[in-house]
């Protein structure tokens, strides 16, 4: 067995380089093992074409938390955000675009186009949502307090929560209780009559969950999300050089304060011995010991396959094991031999710079996600996609492009069929999607890297294919997540923590998880 460490992190991905980063600012030496050969998690960059570089996986910002991008320096460690001005661009079959900027007053003169009405509540609605969502915000940012014994800390933080809820005035506080149980389409709904900017706003509210725009619970996701950006379409928001360059930045900082990261380390078991964990053990037999284990990983993944469950009692396994996280997203990239044309946009290419939407109404989403229920991918998907060498070309030889494209709903588990099989029928069910759109892409693509929701789990670690590590829905949120009970970090094997997006508040690439399990663990070890 190698020599004791201070901390043990499993996996390199962003909350588990967040967490390091804290614990070795602390004074403590993490010693971080990622099993791929970089470090990055779901946030990486890769060539997957000769000459052409993508974010694999994510390829928007969460976006990061403010006081994450401060206390690590990122810029210092050579990151670039790059926010265009528009948000999101929004296509319809009959050739109408809906163009949403970063700006109120561009995005409220874009939608008086579909309709004035609507132009004149956007305004509201988007202030609405952001105090809302203030809200939310100062919640995800705690750890969730103990149900049958709360600290005077958790007493306090609910008392200011209770407070924060009373300052939003009797109209939006109704709002807040209101909106978090209900269907996002019905949310929209009622704000709005342009089906185009209806669909576009619910997005937001099922992206990356088995969750359809009618699915009780979908507007919880939409204020989650908003919590970290209060724009209500979502801010574009791209890093140069790739969402790699987010973690490598976060890599950059942990090293600097004081921690070891080591690539190629796969770890197949979490040694524990009287109910403590006592070490991690690598696939090339090399045992380490240490003080703490902080598992990046997914909550199942960690405790019913790294961890033994004869340490855990029936129980809990039965419980995790009914924990949801069943994905649903698959991802395309793209290296394209120029920059498509597409119908509506009359050549204007910065309208490309942000988000692309696919997914013109309501309805449209809902079959999506009903073909997904019965184990079959949609045949017309609803479509997130971003050409990131338009703002940063050194992702792509001069006049070429990449377009990174996330594709939903694509069942975890197929009904009489597997994903290897299934593979080139979904990358050409994309393609002809978008073709509606931009006729001339076929003829633009050089090569297709197809990433299915298996190999999702089978590549990258993530259980089910799951990318946020479980479903964000009401009965897995805050107090609840991943279980209630275990909802602060720790697990039932002492000195076994969990610090990845199976955590709350587990909202994608914004760091928080990785924060606030970090803190609570600093004080167990303190303890120690």
């Amino acid at each position: 067995m190698s020599g004791a460490r201070d901390v043990v992190i499993i996996g390199a991905g962003h909350n588990g380089l967040v967490a390091a980063f804290y614990l070795a600012s602390a004074g403590y030496k993490p010693l971080v093992l990622e099993r791929r050969p970089q470090a990055g998690g779901a946030a990486i960059t890769e060539e997957f074409h000769p000459g052409f570089r993508s974010s694999i996986l994510a390829h928007a910002a969460g976006p990061l938390r403010a006081d994450v991008v401060r206390d690590m320096q990122l810029e210092r460690h050579g990151l670039k955000l790059i926010m265009p001005e528009v948000a999101v661009v929004s296509f319809s079959p009959d050739g109408r675009v809906l163009t949403l900027y970063h700006d109120l007053k561009k995005s409220s003169e874009e939608i008086a186009r579909f309709s004035p009405k609507d132009a004149a509540r956007y305004p509201e609605f988007r202030q609405s949502l952001a105090k809302v969502s203030e809200v939310i915000a100062k919640a995800l940012t705690l750890t969730p307090p103990d149900i049958a014994e709360p600290s005077k800390r958790d007493l306090w933080d609910m008392l200011q929560t209770g407070r924060a809820i009373r300052r939003l005035g009797k109209k939006d506080m109704y709002r807040l209780l209101r909106w978090g149980p209900m269907a996002v389409a019905d949310l929209v709904s009622e704000c709005f009559d342009t089906e185009l900017l209806r669909a576009t706003l619910a997005s937001r509210g099922i992206f990356g969950t088995f969750l359809g725009p009618w699915s009780a619970g979908s507007s919880l996701v939409l204020l989650i999300r908003a919590a970290a950006d209060r724009h209500p379409v979502g801010a574009a928001c791209f890093a140069e050089g790739g969402m790699g360059a987010i973690t490598q930045a976060m890599a950059a900082a942990a090293q600097q304060a004081g921690a070891e990261i080591r690539t190629g380390a796969d770890v197949i078991e979490i040694s524990v011995g009287n109910g403590v964990a006592q070490g991690v053990v690598l696939s090339n037999g090399e045992e380490i010991h240490a003080q703490a284990i902080v598992s990046n990983a997914d909550p199942k993944r960690t405790l019913l396959k790294l961890v033994d469950p004869i340490h855990l009692t029936p129980n809990f396994v039965a419980m995790l094991e009914h924990y949801r996280m069943p994905g649903t997203v698959a991802k395309v990239n793209l290296a394209l031999a120029g920059l498509p044309n597409f119908v509506g946009l009359r050549g204007n290419t910065d309208s490309l710079k942000g988000r692309i939407h696919i997914g013109p109404d309501i309805d449209y989403l809902e079959r999506a996600f009903d073909e997904s229920k019965y184990g079959n991918f949609s045949r017309e998907p609803y479509l997130e996609i971003a050409i990131p060498s338009l703002t940063d070309p050194s992702l792509a030889p001069p006049g070429k492009h990449v377009m990174s494209i996330y594709m939903q709903y694509a069942p975890f588990k197929l009904r009489g069929s597997d994903w290897e099989t299934q593979r080139v029928a979904l990358g050409d069910t994309v393609v002809r999607i978008l073709a509606h759109y931009a006729p001339d892409l076929p003829q633009l693509i050089l090569h297709h890297q197809i990433i299915t929701p298996q190999d999702l789990e089978d590549v990258y670690g993530l259980t089910g294919g799951h990318i946020f590590h479980g479903e964000l829905a009401l009965d897995q949120f805050f107090t609840m997540r991943p279980l209630l009970n275990w909802a602060r970090y720790s697990t039932p094997i002492a000195n076994l923590f969990l610090c990845g997006s199976g955590t709350h508040p587990g909202a994608g690439l914004t760091g928080g998880s990785g924060a606030n399990a970090a803190s609570e663990i600093l004080k167990r070890l303190k303890k120690n």
